[in-house]
This record gives C-alpha cells, structure tokens and sequence, in this order.
C-alpha cells in the first residue's frame, strides 16, 4: 500500500470512495473515460467491485463525481492563487496561473490537456457530464468578467468582451499545451493576457 493510501497521521487506509476517485482520476486523466474500465478502477484502488457499487450507482455516476472532484479542485487552486492578488489585474491573472499550476502538478509530459474538456468530449450531446464541464467554463470565465468588471468601471461591455477574448485565448492555450505535454504554451497565453490588461 502507497503511503498516499494513508490517512494522514492515522495509519489508516483512506476510505473506498477517496481511494476510487483517485483512481478514477489518474485512469480517466491518463487513459481517457471511454478506456478506462471499472476493473481497472477498483484494481488501482485496491477495491472490490462491489464496494464501487456501493459507492456509485454506476460508471457514469463516478465520471460526473470525478468531474465534480476536478471542478473543486481547480476552484481550490484559484482561491490559492486568489489570496497572493493585489487587484483585479492579479485575479485575472490569476485564473492563467491556476491552469500553468494544473498543467505543472502532472509532471514530465504527461499533461494532456483540460481533463474535464477531454472527458467531455469522449460524451454524447446532451450528456449531464457534458453540462457540468460547461458549467465549469462558463464560471471560469464569469470568474475573469468580475475581476475585469472591477478594473474597467462604468464599461461592463469591453469587461465582457474581454473575459471572453481571454476564455477563448486560455482554452486555445490549454489545448495546445496538452498536445505539446507541458505548460509552455500556457505561459504564451499569460504573457499575452499581460499585454492585453496593459493595454486596457
């Protein structure tokens, strides 16, 4: 058993469903949704499967909780980042810094990517995963509009444009980086954000 199995401090093995959703997470990340069978899941997890089912109705119930797990946690690292901004140019920046930390905390080249927008795009039209992950994208670039709202007083039209110009400058970075398998072009993106604010 790998020490982050453990409860911190306790010795302990960490509970079924924590254990099934870092599984879950390092399998749908790395190999896809589609791929990634229950098998595998419980296996990493070190699991029966009845315990899985215990603790999800079904495969689709853990790929919108491993959606819902990713959501929280780039949320937590914004916050992070959050509490080291000094105004609303930092938070927008902010929100660039959380995606180069995300793309970083893989490691080597194993970044791949937005791991909601991948997952999303292994589902059907219609999907609820596909609405959790815009979801997702929506309140990270309702997140950029409020800061913008608040360093363009009195001009909410140029702060919507302008959270959207850099959604789209962000996603577009993110795809790139995932398929070069490192923050780089993340990087690319925040300098131009940089820019751009500059020039506000």
């Amino acid at each position: 058993m790998s020490e982050r199995e453990r409860e911190p401090g306790a010795g302990r093995r960490r509970p079924a469903r924590e254990r099934l959703l870092a599984a879950a997470a390092r399998r749908f990340y790395g190999d896809g949704v589609t791929a990634t069978g229950i098998d595998t899941i419980t296996a990493e997890a070190g699991v029966a499967k009845m315990s899985l089912y215990n603790n999800f109705s079904s495969k689709a119930d853990l790929v919108r909780a491993y959606l819902g797990a990713r959501h929280e946690e780039w949320l937590a690292r914004y916050r992070s980042r959050l509490e080291r901004a000094e105004g609303p140019r930092d938070g927008v920046l902010a929100v660039f810094d959380t995606y180069v930390d995300s793309a970083d905390s893989v490691g080597g080249n194993g970044f791949r990517g937005c791991g909601l927008l991948n997952a999303a795009a292994e589902m059907p039209a219609g999907d609820e995963g596909r609405a959790l992950v815009r979801r997702h994208k929506e309140e990270v670039e309702r997140l950029m509009a409020d800061h913008l709202a608040e360093l363009l007083p009195g001009r909410p039209g140029a702060a919507h444009a302008t959270a959207e110009h850099l959604a789209f400058l962000l996603e577009g970075a993110t795809a790139r980086a995932g398929l070069e398998g490192d923050s780089g072009r993340l990087r690319r993106a925040r300098a131009m954000a940089v820019d751009l604010l500059d020039r506000l």
